[in-house]
């Protein structure tokens, strides 16, 4: 290997140490690493910027700005109280919708917004019917990874991969990871039923306070959130027109965002951009050049080369690794830094001779997602809803959370591997 190779291998190796210990902020230390490869000559700038993927940045930007103009309206604690009413402050079925309404959130806003916007109101609800709230906690953590690995825009492994493969397209996603998403969810469900059972127990009292809440009382601006709602219905049709359009997601997005900013008013927005994630818009940039080092080099194309000497270059034995490796990793480092170094080496592969390519997407994309489940640090959602449930007095410790995530990234990723055998590999 050339000096700049192992150049490049070692401030990668220095940046995934410190990400992993969580000791210097992930977006510091993704942008100093990007910045390293510039400075020590492994990559020039204009190579650096190149390999920054612009279409996941303006993906990212855009849902950003609906998803902010729309949490003013007061929606999201309208549905998550109107979902109270509906089944009575009866618990299991409680906890049910709680689940079902934070993964189709996850997969059409992002599973982090989607935690943000539920675990206030669950500890609401919670608090009113004197019911713990550790099996609400832990099933929005899991059905939002679960939920947000259904679509293009619902977890950062989807975008970066549906940024990169211009071939598949936001239906695509649906089509072919719905339907494990689907069986997924179920189970998953039922097995937390059956575990937390005996802890869901409320009395009549307790639900009539239930009966007496208004959500519409949530809804703070209703012509705001009718140009919410259209704005929000046309991005999701501009989504699944996608293939047809000649027109990038990032492209959708954006129209989309500043659409509705320009109906919204200019006091919305200031709000609008204070509230766009800009510290993970530069974690994204710092990791594409982190990465496009790696590319320059050729250390992708080893690797790349090592994994195809593996497997013998076998589709089955290829997508079955990728699927398992990237869950175990996923559980333990997060998926997003994963993912970025993942794509160029599949991509290697294809270049290499790989011809069908497709069921290895599939396999990053539901090991990456459905991995973030197996540990309290697995993905973003997870430290969030964590850190969020410690200022209420409610600890989920790593360990506690481990005993039910692992088993059920598991069966997951079992599930996951029949269906991908079932439907590309048999």
């Amino acid at each position: 290997m050339s000096w700049e190779a192992w150049l490049a291998v070692g401030i990668f190796i220095i940046v995934y140490a410190v990400l992993i210990s969580e000791k210097i902020h992930r977006t510091i230390m993704a942008m100093i690493g990007g910045i390293a490869m510039i400075v020590f000559g492994v990559l020039n700038q204009e190579t650096a910027i190149q390999h920054i993927d612009f279409n996941t940045i303006g993906l990212l930007v855009g849902m950003m700005i609906i998803v902010n103009i729309t949490s003013e309206t007061g929606l999201f604690r309208f549905i998550a109280l109107w979902s109270a009413k509906l089944v009575k402050g009866r618990p299991i079925p409680l906890l049910l919708v709680f689940s079902v309404v934070t993964a189709v959130c996850s997969a059409f806003l992002d599973n982090v917004t989607t935690v943000l916007l539920m675990v206030p109101v669950t500890f609401n609800i919670t608090r009113r019917l004197a019911l713990p709230a550790m099996p609400f906690l832990i099933s929005e953590i899991l059905m939002s990874n679960i939920g947000g690995t259904a679509t293009m825009i619902g977890d950062p492994p989807n975008i970066m991969i549906g940024s990169a493969v211009s071939h598949l397209s936001f239906l695509d996603f649906i089509n072919v990871l719905g339907p494990a998403v689907l069986v997924i969810g179920a189970i998953t469900l039922a097995a937390l039923i059956l575990l937390y059972r005996k802890h869901l127990v409320v009395s009549d009292e307790k639900r009539n306070l239930i009966s007496e809440l208004d959500p519409k009382l949530e809804i703070r601006d209703k012509k705001l959130l009718i140009k919410c709602l259209s704005v929000l219905g046309l991005t999701m049709l501009g989504f699944f027109s996608h293939s047809i359009l000649p027109v990038e997601s990032a492209t959708v997005a954006l129209v989309g965002a500043f659409i509705l900013l320009l109906l919204a008013g200019r006091h919305h927005i200031e709000r609008a951009f204070e509230k766009i994630e800009w510290s993970t818009l530069f974690f994204f940039i710092g990791l594409f050049v982190l990465v496009g080092g790696l590319l320059e080099t050729g250390i992708i194309g080893e690797l790349a080369k090592g994994v195809l000497h593996l497997t013998g270059g076998e589709l089955k034995s290829t997508s079955f690794l990728i699927l398992w490796l990237s869950a175990f990793a996923s559980a333990f480092v997060d998926n997003i830094p994963y993912v970025a170094t993942m794509i160029p080496l599949i991509e290697e592969m294809g270049s290499l001779g790989m011809e069908d390519l497709d069921p290895l997407w599939w396999s990053l994309s539901l090991g990456a997602c459905l991995g973030g489940n197996g540990t309290l640090i697995g993905a973003s959602a997870n430290v969030i809803v964590s850190g969020m449930a410690e200022r209420e007095g409610v600890m989920i410790t790593f360990g506690r959370y481990l005993l039910i995530g692992i088993p059920v990234m598991i069966v997951s990723v079992m599930i996951s591997s029949l269906y991908l055998y079932l439907r590309f590999l048999i």
